[in-house]
């Protein structure tokens, strides 16, 4: 097979060597191709402008004589023709053949698969995302982590990496001693049986004001805290069935977005391995005392050199510093993780500096091999009046009511679009154009950056939106519906090379889903990839616009079907990395 998976880092190879050829100090001179004006080619490279520069040289005169050795390698000029622009960019735009070529080659999503698994073959990936609290309602602030936690995930699979999902719940901490007063004298046994989530969270809110109102009923709740804390029997037992109903509550939102984790180990799992996290720490000499607290300080950090990590409170209680510690060694022991990547808002970003640093240092002193560290960052969704949305009575917006409104929303504008569709049918299609478009609004934002909530933007079937894209696939699918099987048979062997500039235009967008996927593993940003689906989907409906794809001509028919199973293939594989099903009609 033609592998040209990465089209980049061949013709930086076939730079270089032909800079070499042409007399040019190699270890000068950059290569780095990146991709062109549209207007002059697909690559481009630059490196003769500054090489040129450090010898006050003619860059032109210089791109030239890499042209003329490159124009030499077949492998090259088999597949691109040359030309030079500006002040020396060498650029590469390939012929058609070579992209009806490379479409042949990647035809399924097990091509894609093998080749792109060459990018993370190997890797043993941990990533902490969701992460709510138990006892407590999701509300639509947990969406972020976990949509692109997902993600994450499933790029990183689809790469070659060898993927954990963990689920880091609180389930553990002072709120259990209000919520266990509170169960053990108001519970509603039907609430909790309806909704065990919002009768925990219920209880909770409750014992939490009847705490705050009464002393008595507050030293009732620590003495609740401490023999949870001492475990005892019952104490235990009741915290078991208040996580497992908690589990039990989220994963009936984790099933409606379609994700599933690999283990729900909570801040209590690592409450027994937290004192070797003190010992260690004091044996390396990177923890000492501070106003009766252990902490870590890093000298050589700007910030950090004087504001401490505290990893135990004066107290003697450990905290998250402890249990993410523990965290970060029990995923480097027991699940061999190379790499552990964390997904939360923004406001952590000094926590989690300070624990890779500390983990670098700890991990350096005992002997252990680091696994590379990503906090992955994200922002706040917000209303039109540029503040963290909210319910009309002011509470946060739980996930399974604005999940339910999605699903609700989408129904009402499927059915004016559609309304011959059978009501069984209309709910399908309803429940996936309501959930991946709450999902596409998310991901199509750049994760580091806030972003305004919308139902009108994100329902919508223009613009780029999960109803837009759905609907793209399904408009291909529509045209295979009117063919007949031997349309379909021999393509590759019939197809005529692409002609109109549409068609090329298309070609084009597709061979460069690739890339898009390359950028965004390597950058953890999803949008990255919901950018360019939706620029393919634009590619296919000006292509379908000007071409007819069903004509008399057999060569034309066939590389016009090509296109359109091709576009389609890529449409799909990036929706569901995305975690977005696609639809057979709309």
């Amino acid at each position: 097979m033609q592998d040209w998976f990465d089209v980049a880092e061949k013709i930086e190879t076939r730079t270089l060597a032909a800079a070499g050829k042409a007399g040019i100090d190699q270890a000068a001179f950059s290569a780095e191709a990146r991709p062109a004006d549209p207007r002059f080619g697909d690559v481009q490279v630059n490196g003769a402008l500054p090489y040129a520069k450090r010898l006050k040289a003619n860059p032109r005169e210089i791109a030239q004589k890499i042209v003329d050795e490159l124009a030499k390698d077949e492998a090259v000029t088999d597949v691109a023709e040359l030309s030079i622009a500006g002040p020396g960019f060498i650029n590469f735009r390939f012929k058609p053949s070579f992209y009806l070529d490379w479409l042949n080659d990647f035809s399924t999503e097990s091509v894609y698969r093998e080749a792109a698994a060459k990018l993370y073959a190997g890797e043993r990936v941990v990533v902490d995302y969701g992460s709510p609290n138990t006892a407590k309602q999701m509300h639509v602030g947990h969406i972020r982590s976990i949509v692109i936690g997902e993600a994450i995930c499933r790029l990183l699979e689809f790469c070659g990496a060898d993927v954990t999902r963990d689920n880091h719940i609180g389930d553990w901490g002072t709120p259990y001693g209000k919520l266990f007063y509170a169960y053990k004298r108001h519970l509603d046994p039907d609430a909790l049986k309806a909704d065990p989530l919002g009768e925990l969270e219920r209880l909770y809110k409750l014992g939490s004001q009847l705490a705050s109102d009464d002393k008595a009923v507050l030293e009732e709740s620590r003495q609740e805290l401490v023999q949870l804390q001492d475990g005892k029997p019952e104490s235990m037992k009741l915290w078991e069935t208040v996580n497992q109903l908690s589990i039990q509550g989220l994963k009936e939102v984790y099933d409606q977005l379609d994700v599933t984790y690999d283990c729900y180990l909570g801040e209590s799992f690592y409450r027994d391995r937290v004192d070797l996290v003190y010992k260690e720490l004091e044996e390396c000499q990177l923890a000492e005392e501070s106003n009766g607290a252990l902490v870590v300080f890093h000298p050589e950090h700007k910030r950090y050199a004087e504001q401490p990590f505290i990893i135990r409170k004066s107290d003697g209680a450990s905290n998250y510093a402890t249990t993410d510690l523990a965290t970060m060694l029990y995923r480097h022991e027991h699940f061999k993780a190379t790499r552990i990547i964390i997904v939360t808002d923004d406001r952590q970003k000094d926590h989690f500096e300070q624990l890779d640093l500390t983990t670098a240092k700890w991990f350096e002193k005992t002997g252990r091999t680091r696994p590379a560290f990503d906090h992955v960052m994200f922002g706040k969704i917000n209303g039109d009046d540029g503040k963290p949305i909210k319910s009309r009575s002011g509470d946060p917006i739980r996930l399974k009511d604005l999940i339910s409104e999605a699903i609700e929303r989408a129904h009402t504008v499927v059915k004016e679009k559609n309304s011959d569709l059978p009501e069984e049918e209309l709910q399908l299609i309803a429940e996936t154009v309501g959930i991946s478009s709450i999902k596409y609004a998310d991901l199509s934002s750049n994760r580091t950056s806030d972003y305004v909530f919308s139902w009108e933007k994100l329902l919508s079937f223009e613009g780029n939106t999960a109803p837009y894209l759905l609907y793209a696939a399904t408009r291909i699918q529509s045209i295979f519906r009117k063919l007949d099987p031997s349309d379909l048979e021999n393509l590759e062997a019939r197809a005529s090379v692409f002609e109109t500039g549409e068609e090329i235009a298309l070609a084009r967008k597709i061979v460069e889903f690739v890339g898009a996927l390359q950028i965004t593993i390597d950058t953890l940003r999803p949008h990255m990839l919901s950018g360019y689906l939706y620029e393919l989907a634009g590619a296919f409906s000006g292509f379908y616009a000007a071409n007819k794809v069903i004509v008399e001509d057999d060569g034309q028919k066939a590389r016009r079907l090509i296109l359109c199973q091709r576009a389609l293939l890529a449409l799909k594989i990036g929706l569901s990395l995305l975690g977005i099903k696609t639809l057979e009609r709309m």
